[in-house]
């Protein structure tokens, strides 16, 4: 067996070994003699764990660098493994240790909650990333694009607009959300406009420094051919500044998100991830918490891997191409 099949046939069995023995201790740790009061023997299995999930880990990353073929999917290997080791060391400890729930809830019975509560969870989802989200996503960025492609055009507007950009770009969203509330009432236009509040500053940044970002030598070569500003905007500047705008949609994926669920803390009906939140903390139903928190932190991954994905269809070149 050559080198690097030896390397890669080790470090599948490892992966195989961490997975294998992180199920089988989590099962375990649910014994009525076992739960709340595990020995010496489940602790000293659960470090064997993390050290054989550690070597694991250690193959996998050395032979996503070494393999040019197939590197993508080893590439997965190192995350994937790492999840699933810190939610099988947050069961086993958990419940292991007999941790209370209104502290620290096991994942089995987040999940657990998350199956029985889905159509409850769905319209929270629906309330806080569709109607609130989505919409304040696409209208702050497309607003601060605006303005930066304005202040492109009008240089005495980008030297007075950037320094109060950067100024209200640290205005706390704390403060914010509650006036946003009393000038657009409880539902989802309140929210939307506070997500596009924290979208529209990034964008207008980034869009900035992106349509700043042509050389000199192809403005110049364009103007040489008679070309008006809209077809030099469309024909070079922007897809010049598609990287910048990217980097300025990906922030912004997740701060969108974020600005909803903390948004509705400040009123909101009765629908809604954030109200969930807040009503289920000071019920101390803490597995419902950490259910609307997963579908919080799958909702923005995903929708942060959509724009991912658009990007490198959009450039032809991953990002750290592009970096290097």
């Amino acid at each position: 067996m050559t080198g690097p099949r030896r390397h890669l046939g080790r470090a599948l069995a490892l992966t195989l070994a961490s997975f294998a023995l992180g199920l089988a201790l989590c099962v375990l740790i649910h014994r009525p003699d076992i739960a709340g009061q595990a020995g010496p023997g489940v602790w000293g299995a659960t470090l064997g764990l993390w050290l054989l999930a550690s070597l694991a880990a250690s193959d996998l990353a050395a032979l996503s660098l070494s393999r040019p073929m197939g590197r993508r999917a080893v590439a997965l290997g190192p995350p994937l493994l790492f999840g699933f080791l810190v939610v099988a060391l947050w069961e086993i400890v958990t419940v292991g240790a007999g941790v209370p729930t209104v502290l620290m809830p096991p994942p089995s019975s987040v999940a657990a909650r998350f199956a029985s509560a889905w159509p409850v969870l769905a319209a929270d989802f629906v309330q806080t990333f569709v109607k609130a989200a989505l919409p304040g996503y696409v209208i702050g960025n497309l607003a601060g694009l605006g303005l930066a492609i304005l202040a492109d055009r009008v240089p005495v507007l980008r030297r007075g607009v950037m320094p109060v950009a950067n100024f209200a770009s640290a205005l706390p969203i704390v403060g914010v959300a509650p006036i946003m509330v009393m000038w657009f009432g409880f539902d989802w236009p309140s929210k939307a406009a506070v997500v596009a509040l924290m979208t529209f500053f990034p964008m207008l940044v980034q869009a900035s420094a992106g349509l700043s970002a042509t050389g000199r030598l192809e403005r110049d070569l364009m103007r040489s051919y008679a070309v008006g500003y809209g077809q030099t905007l469309l024909l070079l500047r922007l897809p010049t500044a598609l990287p910048f705008l990217f980097t300025a949609l990906k922030v912004n994926a997740t701060l969108a998100l974020i600005g909803a669920i903390v948004a509705e803390f400040f009123g909101t009906p009765i629908v809604g991830m954030g109200f969930r939140i807040s009503i289920e903390a000071a019920r101390l139903a803490l597995d419902m918490v950490w259910a609307e928190i997963a579908l919080a932190g799958l909702a923005g991954s995903g929708f942060y891997g959509l724009v991912a994905l658009i990007e490198r269809a959009t450039t032809h070149r991953p990002p750290a191409a592009r970096t290097a």
